[in-house]
């Protein structure tokens, strides 16, 4: 008999068999909120994930194993089974290491479609064969957080639109990092209505062309909020010119971890959202301060670059807060520093920042979508 709360829990739609041979795969809290399972048994023992039916927040690895064994039960209409899932207190669900099949996937969406799931995040995952034709109404969660690290897809740059179809409107924040692609077809793309923050972060090969062509224009009407750390932005007017092309308008823009370059003398100035109050540059290798910046801007973040001097008052916009700690003119060990975390005992501002870093630079955000029902 199929049993739907570990079909939820577990991403799966199996016939679950209990094995008393094998080691316990999944931990729960002694809180009952959070449960953690790590199917890396050569047998797994899938039934005891049974646990955490009670848990808040859910955290599954399937091992790099391939899932496709489990799509028999693919086909099973989770309707019936609508009150025992909404019974479900899981908010969070992240599901890693695994090779999943399209159908399956959509199958997993269709029964999160009657939880009450807030944050889904898909993590190391290769999702296999085709996506189903698509449905005549979005049948799945309404979650406002969801997150992708390191998915590929079979369908290429079209996976976004297509998995996009099988959601409910109101999704708040989107994260994408190490991205096999972003370049989407904007026809297939659907308008993100809701949507207030894009985390395009640890996306190193993006840079400013890549950025143009995924951010799709007039697909991201309420955005307030665009991270692109560590994604391979080279200038300054590339970002202002893909920002323009999209016609966004972020009240916040995070452009730190990049190695940006000195616009070209002569290139065509560009006219930055209007809307833009925050921009943060720290860490992007500067030497002087740029050109082209906003002419006014509530917070600019200038920190932890390579700037020799202070800066003169008709370089910079008009700005309230104004951060430019860990530069070598206040600090002349700062560079050295920056150069080499561990030069010394005592670990600066800027050297602990590049640690936490790292290659995630998605750690920052989780903006916004923290209210759970």
């Amino acid at each position: 008999m199929v049993c739907v709360p570990y079909l939820l829990l577990l991403l799966l739609p199996p016939l679950l068999r209990v094995s008393a041979d094998t080691t316990e795969p999944c931990e729960l809290d002694d809180d009952d909120f959070r449960c953690v399972c790590n199917f890396t048994d050569p047998k797994p023992d899938w039934s005891s994930a049974v646990q955490c039916m009670v848990a808040v927040e859910v955290e599954i690895s399937g091992g790099g194993r391939s899932l496709e064994q489990f799509l028999k039960g693919a086909d099973t209409n989770p309707k019936q089974y609508a009150d025992t899932i909404k019974a479900l207190r899981v908010r969070r669900l992240k599901l890693g290491a695994a090779q999943v099949p399209a159908q399956l996937l959509v199958a997993v969406l269709r029964a999160l479609g009657y939880s009450r799931l807030k944050e889904l995040t898909l993590e190391d995952l290769e999702v296999t064969g085709p996506m189903p034709p698509k449905p005549l109404e979005a049948t799945g969660p309404a979650f406002t957080t969801l997150s992708l690290r390191n998915v590929s897809w079979a369908t290429g740059g079209a996976w976004l639109g297509e998995l996009q179809q099988w959601l409910k409107p109101g999704l708040r924040v989107l994260n994408i990092a190490q991205a096999h692609s972003l370049a989407f077809p904007c026809a297939g793309l659907s308008t993100f209505e809701a949507l207030t923050t894009l985390d395009l972060s640890d996306n190193p090969s993006l840079g400013d062309t890549g950025l143009m062509a995924a951010l799709c224009p007039n697909k991201f009407p309420a955005l307030q909020y665009l991270a692109l750390r560590n994604a391979g932005m080279e200038t300054l007017s590339g970002v202002c010119a893909a920002l323009a092309a999209a016609r966004v308008q972020p009240q916040s823009l995070d452009l730190s971890h990049n190695s940006l370059r000195v616009t070209a003398p002569g290139a065509t100035r560009c006219v930055w959202p209007s809307a833009l109050r925050s921009l943060n540059l720290s860490f992007a290798g500067l030497e002087q301060v740029p050109k082209g910046l906003p002419p006014k801007l509530s917070v600019l973040d200038l920190s932890c670059n390579k700037l020799s001097r202070e800066p003169r008052r008709d370089e910079l916009p008009e700005v309230n807060d104004l951060t430019l700690d860990g530069n070598p003119f206040l600090d002349p060990g700062a560079l050295q520093r920056q150069n080499d975390p561990m030069i010394s005992g005592v670990v600066p501002a800027c050297a602990r920042s590049a640690l936490t870093m790292g290659v995630s630079g998605a750690l920052a955000l989780l903006q916004g979508a923290r209210g759970f029902a």
